[in-house]
Formats: C-alpha cells, structure tokens, sequence
C-alpha cells in the first residue's frame, strides 16, 4: 500500500476511533479543541479575508482592472511603474492597476477552487460511498464491486496529480471550465477512498449491530446513520482540497491551460503574463504569487487543525 493511501484510511478510521472513545460528541469535541488552536484561528482570518475580497473586490476596486494608463509603461524598453499614490501596487506590462486586478481576481481563484473541490467531493462522495456500502452490506457480489472500483482508484491515485491535471486540461482544450473540471477529477479518488474507509470504520461500530439485529434494512442504515457518521474527515479534506486546488489551477494557467481570455484578471494568469517582465519588474508576478500561497496556507492550517481536532493521538 502506498504512502499516499496509507494517509487517506488513517484519517478515515479517526471519526471511529473518537466516538469510539465515549464522552463528548465529535463535532463537540473537535469544535471546543479549534477554538484554542492557534493554527485554526489563523487559518479561519485568512481564508475569511479572502473570501470577503472575493466578494466584494470589484466594488472597492480603485480602478477599473482593464483601463490602462497609457504612455506610462514601455515593456520594451523595461520601463515600469511600480507603488505610487495613484497605483498602490504599481502597474502591469499593459499599464493596468495591479491593486484592481488582484482584488478583482480573487473571485475567479475563490470560484475555481471551490466548484472544483465541490465536483471532486461529490462525484468522489458517490463512488466511496457505493462502494464502501457495497463492501460492507453487499455480501459476496457487493465485495467483488468493491474489489473492482477500488483497484481503479489506486491506480489513479498513484498518478501525479498535477501530471494528470495538465493531461486532462491538453485533452479538453484550453478555458477555465477545463481548469475546474481537471482539478475536480484529480480530487474524486482522494474523496472516494477517504469516504469508502471512513464507513468501513463505522460500519463496525455498535449502533449498525444493534441495527442489523433489529431487523433495520441495509439502505436505511447506510443512509440515515453510517453515511452522516461518515463524513467528518471527508469534510476535513474538502477543506485542504481548497488549497489544492487553488494551487493546481494557478499552475494549469501558468502552463497556459486556463482562462483564454488573458484581459480577465485570475491570480494564476497575472502570474504566468508577469513572468516575462520578472527581471525588471519582479513586484509584478510577486503580488499574485503571494495571494496564492497565503490563501492555500489558510486553508491548510485550518485543515490541519480540524484533522488534529479529530484525532484522538494528536490531542494535547
């Protein structure tokens, strides 16, 4: 079994193990823990801010992000503008306002990040959760299904994902549906093994015993009471999903798989046209590419924190 499996049914079985354990609920529990991390309450400021800039970016906006300032900025010549009193970030390589477009911009990150981590976690939702259903209350054929599926989740997870981001955005052709729609596929098998773990875990607990022995139907019990207990580590993972995607994308337009309509400001294409420019102008692809690592890092550290707030050999 790879590394990378391993860690996925490790956070899978950590919802068992805690309820397992007795005392205060999970959400209970974890909620008290995130309240004194440190980790969480960075991470929540960050990605709160972002989220309020990508909501309201295109009316605080001091310019409009495609209006140049014309006879300022001779790319030939390495000639730029950088901070000034009108431009607080200085202008790009066409003259535009780079404060505009970053805030602009922030809503077409935020939307890919998260319609793509929406399309992976629902698609990969319904495979885990057929699949795990089937293993565990399918009998014989039921494992025979599961066997199949499974298999070809591993074998898609062994791929690099970003090396199968840029195949299936190369074979979409190029717009930012195909980034949305790349990034998602590369999540499903994650969400799928993570889920189809996380109820074989609770599958096994007393509440689905006691169950089956009063003659509750298989479906019920796999809708109205194993998937919900399920889905807490899956929703820790859609939350560093975010961070992934946000990152991959940025890194499929880099390669020129993104938006075609490069005038449209998206923190991924302002860093791929500043690259160019880089070493006369380095503020230029510097501003996008720190808006993309702080807000991956954001939903990274609340990740982490809500994976530690879950796992019982991680408490202080």
């Amino acid at each position: 079994m790879s590394t990378k499996t391993a860690k996925i049914d490790r956070l899978a079985e950590l919802t068992a193990q805690r309820e397992s354990a007795g005392g205060a609920s999970l959400w209970t529990e974890a909620l008290r823990r995130l309240r004194s991390s440190k980790m969480a309450l960075i991470g929540g400021v960050v990605i709160a801010v972002f989220v309020l800039l990508a909501i309201v970016g295109p009316w605080i906006a001091p310019h409009n992000p495609l209006q140049q300032w014309r006879g300022e900025v001779f790319p030939n010549q390495n000639i730029f503008v950088g901070s000034r009193s009108e431009n607080w970030l200085g202008l790009d390589h066409l003259g535009r306002d780079q404060l505009s477009r970053m805030l602009v911009g922030a809503r077409q990150t935020l939307l890919v990040g998260v319609v793509a981590t929406l399309l992976g976690f629902t698609a990969g939702a319904l495979i885990g959760g057929l699949s795990g259903a089937a293993l565990a209350f399918g009998g014989k054929t039921g494992q025979r299904i599961d066997t199949a599926v499974m298999r070809f989740i591993d074998m898609v997870l062994a791929l690099p994902s970003l090396l199968l981001a840029v195949s299936i955005a190369a074979i979409m052709g190029q717009s930012l549906t195909t980034v949305m729609i790349a990034v998602g596929v590369v999540q499903i098998p994650v969400f799928a093994r993570l889920l189809r773990g996380s109820m074989l875990a609770q599958a096994g607990s007393d509440y689905v015993l006691a169950a089956r022995s009063l003659g509750v139907r298989r479906r019920r019990i796999v809708t109205a009471h194993v998937l919900p207990n399920s889905l807490g580590p899956v929703i820790v993972q859609a939350t560093l999903a975010l961070a992934t995607a946000i990152i991959e994308a940025a890194a499929l337009s880099y390669l020129g798989l993104g938006n075609p309509d490069a005038a449209q400001p998206e923190w991924g294409v302002m860093l791929v046209q500043a690259q160019p420019y880089f070493d006369h102008a380095p503020m230029m692809a510097l501003y996008p590419a720190l808006g993309i690592i702080i807000t991956a890092l954001g939903f990274t550290l609340l990740g982490e924190a809500m994976r530690e707030a879950l796992d019982p050999k991680l408490r202080s």
